[in-house]
């Protein structure tokens, strides 16, 4: 039996852990929007099916629509401040939610695990998530392949007579995105490019979508610490049944099994990133 011809396809590399979320946070979006949307994976290229005459566009569109609620609600900073007092690993921490309140309604809250989660808590995951949102552009055809320097959307000054344009903040990402992991050390570069205050590229569409995509699916923790696995799967597959795929539990989709790191990039080891992948054997998990 053969897989239905997708709505939508969009290439992608199951060996990018930031790429292979943000695939499991299209398919969440695409659900909101067309109800029993179902997704997989086939060869290099995630497909998404579903009845209606919805468009790739129409996701991405829909992402950069978002509006967030309590964007004031937390401390802002323009870099990844790692501050002395900020202890990342303190269990009663608090946890501020993401609220995406339309055009779907979304409740992001998954960094409460704290071995998945790459950026300090200073930093204004509101804020990030907003930017990354408002720099997707939807007409592009291989949207995980969009790199740009992401800035905060464009705010106008209405307290004074004079209308005048205000400065944009740069924001740097969540470090989902692996090909942005071998360098993000500053031992691997030879210095910090955080603390000479460097502009950096991202990939907005990848940012924005796995940090959707984590809070209904989430990799598998092995026996090492901050390794993780997860599995593509061949066959549709709806919202509510992709997690016990992503986690390998549906052996009878197919699909591959994948591994990969949550390796710090910073001296105080508190900011993180996802490292690349690379594709287990058939038994399984590596241990």
């Amino acid at each position: 039996m053969s897989n239905p011809e997708p709505n939508i396809r969009i290439p992608v590399d199951p060996t990018n852990p930031g790429q292979f979320f943000a695939c499991c946070g299209l398919l969440e979006l695409a659900d909101r929007l067309w109800p029993g949307a179902e997704g997989w994976f086939e060869e290099k290229e995630f497909c998404i099916t579903f009845t209606g005459t919805g468009t790739l566009r129409e996701i991405l569109a829909a992402a950069r629509a978002v509006t967030i609620a309590g964007m004031g609600g937390e401390a802002d900073c323009d870099d990844e401040q790692e501050e002395d007092d900020d202890d990342d690993d303190d269990e009663n921490s608090t946890v501020t939610p993401v609220e995406i309140m339309s055009p779907v309604k979304l409740r992001l809250d998954w960094w409460s695990d704290k071995s998945i989660k790459t950026w300090a808590g200073s930093m204004n995951v509101h804020s990030i998530a907003f930017a990354m949102a408002k720099a997707i552009d939807p007409e592009s055809a291989a949207p995980f392949s969009q790199c740009e320097v992401v800035y905060d959307p464009a705010k106008t000054d209405t307290t004074t007579v004079k209308r005048k344009t205000v400065k944009r903040k740069k924001r740097e990402p969540f470090y989902f995105d692996s090909l942005r992991g071998p360098n993000a050390h500053a031992r691997d570069v030879g210095f910090s490019p955080n603390d000479l205050k460097l502009t950096t590229t991202a990939s907005p569409v990848i940012e924005f979508l796995c940090l959707v995509g984590l809070q209904r699916c989430r990799p598998t923790l092995t026996a090492q610490p901050r390794v993780f696995a997860y599995f593509t799967w061949n066959i549709p597959l709806s919202v509510s049944v992709v997690p016990a795929a992503v986690n390998g539990f549906l052996p009878f989709t197919g699909g591959n099994g994948y591994q990969f790191r949550n390796v710090f990039r910073s001296g105080q080891k508190k900011l993180k990133t996802y490292m690349p992948a690379i594709q287990l054997p058939l038994q399984g998990i590596k241990k």
